[in-house]
C-alpha cells in the first residue's frame, strides 16, 4: 500500500493506493506550520488513514507533494514560504517514525504525475497547468516527469508575454502569473472578497470596465501558457488544475475564445487545434495526492537499488 500526501498551505489531502493503483482510502486534515508542524501533519495523516482502515503493516512507502523547491532525488524542501519552511529535510524527520521510504516532490510536479495517471488514454506527453495563487506546470512523457537540465521545465508562470503588462513579483512585467495568478488578480482587483476572482468575473459579466480588462488578461495569460506548452513540448493535452480550475466552463470557454482569437490570422496556429487540447481536472480530483504516492513508490525503488548495488 502506497500513501500519498498533498500538503497545501492550509489543508492536506492524503490517499492510500493499492497494488492495482486503486485509491483505497482518503482523508483530509489541517496543515501545520513550520518544520515541526509539517512533520506532525505527515504523521497525523498516516495515522488518520490507518484509522480509516488502512493496514499499517501493508504500507510500503509514503510520498509527499508540497510547495517549494525540491532538488531531484532529494527530500530537502527549500523556500516553502507559505508553510514557514526555508530548508528542511522532511524524509529525515519522519522516516524514523514511519519505518518506510519517504519521497518528496514539488506539489505541482507531483500533481502532474497524478493527473497523467488518471488520464483515460495512457502514453504520450501531457502538461499539467496549475492555476492557483501562482502559476506553474509539470510535463509528463510516457509516465515520466520531465524536469529539464536544471529542474525548471514547466515554469511558465514567469514567462513574460506582454511587455506592457502589469508588474510581476519576479521583477518582470507582463508575466503569465501577473496576468492570471490568483494572488495577482486579487491584488489588482483590490476589492475585499473571499473569492476575488469570482467577484471580478461577476463584475465583468455586469459590464464593469476594470473587471472586463482583468478578465481579458486572465484568459489571455492562460491561453499564452497553453500555447507555450504546446509549441515547446508538443504536448498531446494540457490539463488545467489548481484553485482557479474551479471556475469550470467560465474559465474553459474564456481561454478557448482567447486561443481562437489569437489563432484567427494564422493557418499554422489553427492547425494545432489548441482549443481541443485543453481539459479541466475534475473538481475534487485526488490527482495531487495520487501523484505524491507515485513519488513515494519511486523512492522505494531507489532505496532498493541502493541496497542492491551499495
Amino acid at each position: 500500500m502506497r500513501l500519498g500526501l498533498d500538503i497545501g498551505g492550509t489543508k492536506t489531502d492524503a490517499v492510500a493506493v493499492d497494488a492495482e493503483g486503486v485509491i483505497a482510502g482518503r482523508v483530509r486534515l489541517a496543515t501545520g506550520w513550520g518544520p515541526d508542524g509539517v512533520t506532525r501533519t505527515v504523521l497525523d495523516a498516516v495515522d488518520a488513514l490507518v484509522a480509516a482502515g488502512v493496514d499499517r503493516t501493508a504500507i510500503t512507502s509514503v510520498g509527499v507533494g508540497m510547495p517549494g523547491q525540491v532538488h531531484p532525488g532529494s527530500t530537502h524542501v527549500l523556500h516553502a514560504v507559505n508553510l514557514g519552511i526555508a530548508d528542511f529535510d522532511l524524509a529525515a524527520a519522519v522516516m524514523p517514525q514511519l519505518g518506510v521510504p519517504v519521497g518528496v516532490e514539488n506539489d505541482v510536479k507531483a500533481a502532474a504525475l497524478g493527473a497523467d495517471a488518471l488520464r483515460e488514454t495512457s502514453g504520450g506527453t501531457m502538461a499539467y497547468l496549475n492555476l492557483g495563487t501562482g502559476i506553474a506546470a509539470g510535463i509528463v512523457t510516457d509516465g515520466v516527469l520531465w524536469r529539464g537540465a536544471h529542474g525548471t521545465a514547466g515554469e511558465v508562470g514567469h514567462i513574460a508575454v506582454d511587455p506592457d503588462g502589469p508588474a510581476c513579483t519576479c521583477g518582470q512585467r507582463g508575466c503569465v502569473e501577473a496576468l492570471s495568478g490568483g494572488a495577482a488578480i486579487a491584488r489588482r482587483w483590490g476589492r475585499p472578497s473571499p473569492l476575488p476572482v469570482v467577484d471580478m468575473l461577476d463584475a465583468a459579466d455586469a459590464g464593469d470596465p476594470r473587471a472586463v480588462e482583468l478578465r481579458s488578461g486572465l484568459m489571455a495569460g492562460v491561453a499564452a501558457a497553453v500555447r507555450i506548452l504546446v509549441l515547446t513540448a508538443d504536448v498531446d493535452v494540457v490539463v488545467i488544475g489548481g484553485g482557479l480550475s474551479g471556475l469550470g466552463d467560465r474559465l474553459l470557454n474564456g481561454v478557448g475564445a482567447s486561443l481562437e482569437a489569437s489563432s484567427a490570422a494564422s493557418d499554422f496556429m489553427r492547425s494545432l487545434g489548441l482549443v481541443h487540447r485543453i481539459q479541466l481536472l475534475p473538481a475534487g480530483s485526488p490527482a495531487a495526492a495520487l501523484g505524491a504516492a507515485l513519488v513515494g513508490s519511486t523512492r522505494t525503488r531507489e532505496t532498493r537499488e541502493t541496497v542492491k548495488h551499495g
